[in-house]
């Protein structure tokens, strides 16, 4: 199916607006302040991003209080937020959480959740990774036990985005049924959270550990089917976001060309370095091509969506490190220093390409959708 890719003037003001958010609220100096915090972002400008821009509860649907926009716009958010390495829950609550409310929950886990989320008030976090080191869901086996009117968790979930301050955890975990999707509060009985060390820092992951934790069952019957789906609209929104990292890192090592001077010339009239440009600038054009394929296909509701999502994250996450990794040579000796700003960027593309299953997984996955 074709898609058409162009946007309208609504949505070029949209990004406007982020942008200009954004470049206040999540400049360098913000973004290392909030590498170095154990919470890992602000919670004033989260307020913000919440209430004034909306964003939090972008693709909630308005009778839960969101704004009621769908994955275009999404897209457009995960850019922007990208290219500034925005720190802050969004990917784990307002695109993760949101969706496995959205197509996995019962109505009033929706009804009380994602008023929640979409306000600001609550993060919440999804909890399926287990440890073993595998994405799929095939490979899951913490089980839900049935007790009194609830049920009990006994296990370790892994690699939980923002799972050390999360108010609520949805957690996947086997029934009777199938897998299902399971309430726990953060402060729960028998929940320990620790903060997992990671290479990208701008981004917190945690590893969740349960001893007879009650848990509230918030879906009916085999969800399998539904959490495949929303991993595949995650990686789609996953892949936007390393598009606009992959686009600033382009941008980045282009100005910099323009304004070294070695030998009394700019380095970018060498034709080492335009070449290294050329070269990045076509992969980051086909890893747009490849993520706005996959949000377009989501907001369309269209069948292939695990076909494109997987093609998107796999190619993505190889633009995104080679031009993280080529802005890093361009700059020479100090792409490699703290005080410079190219290693945040490479430390997110290898991180978000290790998130949810790297290139090799994807193209692995994408090979046996469309049966090779």
């Amino acid at each position: 199916m074709a898609l058409n890719f162009n946007f309208t003037e609504e949505h070029d003001e949209l990004r406007a607006t982020i942008r200009a958010f954004l470049t206040e609220k999540s400049d360098e100096t913000a973004v290392r302040e909030q590498m170095a915090s154990d919470r890992g972002y602000d919670p004033e400008v989260w307020t913000q991003l919440a209430e004034q821009l909306g964003l939090a509860g972008l693709i909630i649907p308005e009778e839960h209080g969101g704004a009621g926009f769908g994955y275009v716009e999404l897209l457009i958010a995960m850019e922007e937020m990208g290219r500034t390495l925005f720190c802050a829950p969004f990917l784990g609550t307002a695109v993760f959480s949101a969706n496995a409310l959205l197509h996995c929950a019962e109505a009033s886990a929706q009804k009380a959740l994602l008023p929640e989320i979409a306000a600001g008030r609550k993060i919440v976090s999804v909890a399926h990774a287990e440890p073993g080191g595998r994405w799929d869901l095939a490979s899951l086996s913490l089980a839900a036990r049935a007790k009194g009117d609830g049920f009990e968790l006994d296990g370790a979930k892994e690699w939980v985005l923002d799972g050390h301050t999360a108010d609520t955890l949805l957690v996947v975990a086997k029934t009777e049924d199938g897998l299902g999707l399971f309430e726990v509060a953060g402060d729960a009985e028998g929940v320990s959270r620790t903060l997992v060390p990671t290479l990208d820092t701008t981004r917190k992951l945690a590893r969740v550990e349960f001893a007879a934790t009650p848990a509230k069952a918030i879906s009916s019957g085999d969800q399998t089917k539904n959490l495949a789906h929303v991993l595949d609209l995650v990686l789609a929104a996953l892949a936007a976001e390393q598009v606009g990292g992959a686009q600033c890192c382009l941008d980045q090592a282009t100005d910099y060309a323009k304004t070294r001077l070695q030998f009394g010339r700019p380095i970018g009239s060498y034709q080492a370095i335009k070449h290294k440009c050329a070269d990045m600038l076509v992969s980051v054009e086909f890893a747009k091509s490849a993520a706005y394929a996959a949000c377009f296909a989501a907001a369309d509701g269209d069948d292939d969506l695990a076909e494109r999502a997987a093609l998107a994250k796999a190619y993505c996450s190889e633009a995104y490190f080679d031009a993280a990794a080529e802005n890093i040579q361009i700059h020479g000796g100090m792409g490699f220093t703290w005080e410079a700003s190219p290693h945040l960027y490479f430390k997110r593309a290898k991180a978000s390409d290790l998130y949810l299953g790297d290139a090799a997984h994807h193209r692995e996955r994408l090979a046996d959708i469309v049966g090779i």
